[in-house]
């Protein structure tokens, strides 16, 4: 639990980072890869590939590519349709996504979750009511696909590491998911990428290799270990709590002007979504 209340803490700022000094003026492909490539060279060093089995290695990195390379380049996509507070509103639905996946993996399925998706986007909706246009609906739709990954590879790393026979030490094995992270991102960004909007400022390279060497690199790491240490449903709620921590940041400190009362109507609907996922959930159980 201390793992994963640390690392909100930490990703805190890094949406309004990415959206304040990031989106629409660096390449978001470039921004995606930068970051995975200096949480790699983070933890490159204390690789042991040696002693790691060939299958828990090609897991590892199928991870890493799912949670962290395509994780990113949804995220990153989608500040260019959405702001801050929208984003972060709009990652909400994360941990039905966990429960989703941890329920499949064994076998089970919530109607719960139909129904909560649904609320969550009526709530998605109302922040945006009098706004709704092609590039807000692709937004909403492109952090979903973000939180797809991300839950998705959440549940696969505690699952794989709980079924693993031996005890595996974690920061031996885990340059292998930002490997995996950066087999997804490169190809993404030579083919997507846009050289022609690299970093230009002092601020714009200081805020990336912050946010590759110490959100990336040190969080992910935190947040993964701490999900093999709680329960599905303490890690499910956790998801959750990086949403007013960011909120509060953002707007104190760079969106003072925010519709405030549109965005608390809007998340108290999304928030229960949450509700409802729980309540089916109980019952299912």
């Amino acid at each position: 639990m201390n793992y994963l209340a640390a690392t909100t803490l930490l990703w805190a700022f890094s949406f309004s980072l990415i959206g304040v000094y990031l989106a629409g003026q660096v390449d978001p492909w470039f921004s995606a890869l930068t970051r995975i490539a200096l949480a790699a060279l983070l933890f490159l060093p204390f690789l042991k590939i040696k002693n790691i089995p060939k299958p828990l290695a090609l897991k590892l990195m199928a991870i890493g590519g799912i949670q962290l390379g395509l994780m990113y380049c949804f995220y990153y996509q989608s500040f260019l349709y959405l702001s801050v507070p929208e984003v972060l509103l709009f990652t909400v639905l994360t941990p039905i996504y966990v429960t989703l996946f941890y329920d499949l993996s064994h076998r089970k399925f919530s109607f719960g979750f139909l129904v909560s998706a649904i609320v969550a986007v009526i709530g998605a909706l109302t922040i945006k009511y009098q706004g709704i246009n092609e590039g807000f609906l692709l937004g909403f739709f492109i952090v979903q696909g973000a939180n797809l990954s991300f839950a998705l590879g959440q549940v696969a790393y505690k699952r794989v590491l709980e079924n693993h026979p031996v005890p595996v030490k974690q920061s031996s094995v885990f340059g292998l998911f930002y490997i995996g992270a950066v087999l997804v991102a490169l190809p993404l960004y030579l083919i997507l990428g846009d050289s022609s909007k690299l970093p230009t400022t002092n601020t714009q390279w200081s805020v990336l290799i912050y946010l590759g060497i110490v959100a990336s690199g040190v969080g992910y790491f935190a947040w993964n270990k701490g999900a093999t240490l709680v329960s599905s449903g303490t890690l499910a709620v956790m998801n959750n709590a990086l949403v007013p921590a960011g909120l509060v940041v953002n707007i104190i400190i760079w969106n003072r002007d925010a519709d405030l009362s549109r965005l608390l109507l809007g998340g108290l609907i999304i928030l229960s979504s949450l509700w409802i996922n729980t309540l089916f959930t109980k019952k299912q159980n």
